[in-house]
């Protein structure tokens, strides 16, 4: 009886102190994350484990290291079977408190996963909601997030526009590159740091045009789709400095062969057919 006693004495110990902890684990978890659903799942465990503590301790004023043994390895197999059974859910779940801890992400990033690109509106335990750029709110898993790759726009401050430009086999190639890079000089959203100069490259012969990448950079908003008006300027402003120099641009060109053996053109085709 004197055990029974102090048992009980200790459990209401410890669930005196379990409520006590509670609040200021909330204060301290608070200053490591923002998130209200983690703070209140970090109080809860702290109050379990709390708690837990003091039941292992009164068994063990019972004399009852047998019961205790039992208690921790059947803890330990139901664990083990949730965690087979909802290992999806587990997942996420682990996913979202690692998230909320290491900041990969915070609410109103632009950010790009899974296929997705749009605002960040909401960081759950389960999941992070993106409402993308036409304006649909988009529900992924935080495992996915947590285990595929992931952009972050708002953390870029500077980004790197290319264009993909072929031109005619007949134009020279020197002055296509000074009108281009000088047509763009005058783009509003151009950066030239250093490190960061207007660039031209000539990448390839295609099948009817010699091609090349135009690079410039600009200071990224992703809040602004400046990235889109950047292209939208550059594109219109070496569309009139072609136009202006008379370079070419050249429409794709394809060469159809008819005939079942080839080698025949299309009037003789035709010429066949009416007779």
């Amino acid at each position: 009886m004197p055990n029974f006693v102090v048992a009980v004495f200790v459990l209401i110990i410890f669930y005196i102190l379990a409520r006590f902890v509670r609040v200021p684990s909330k204060k301290v978890v608070a200053k490591i994350i923002d998130e209200p659903a983690i703070i209140s799942l970090m109080s809860t465990i702290f109050y379990l484990l709390t708690m837990g503590l003091g039941l292992v301790i009164g068994l063990n004023v019972l004399k009852l290291n047998q019961a205790v043994t039992s208690f921790l390895a059947g803890a330990g197999i139901i664990g083990l079977a949730l965690g087979f059974a909802f290992q999806d859910i587990t997942a996420n779940f682990i996913s979202g408190i690692i998230i909320a801890f290491r900041k990969p992400i915070k609410l109103g990033d632009v950010i790009e996963t899974n296929g997705y690109s749009g605002f960040v509106r909401n960081i759950q335990l389960r999941a992070t909601i993106i409402e993308t750029f036409q304006g649909l709110h988009v529900i992924i898993p935080n495992r996915m997030i947590f285990q595929n790759p992931m952009t972050n726009y708002t953390m870029t401050d500077y980004r790197r526009v290319d264009l993909f430009i072929g031109i005619s086999y007949a134009e020279d190639l020197e002055r296509v590159k000074e009108i281009t890079l000088e047509a763009i000089k005058d783009n509003p959203y151009l950066v030239e740091d250093d490190g960061k100069e207007r660039d031209l490259t000539y990448e390839g012969f295609g099948n009817s045009s010699i091609d090349f990448r135009l690079m410039f950079w600009i200071l990224y908003t992703p809040e602004e789709p400046n990235y889109l008006q950047a292209r939208d300027h550059a594109i219109m402003a070496i569309k009139k400095a072609y136009n202006e120099n008379d370079i070419t641009i050249p429409f794709p060109i394809r060469t159809l062969d008819f005939g079942i053996k080839g080698g025949k053109k299309f009037v003789d085709q035709m010429n066949q057919v009416k007779q």
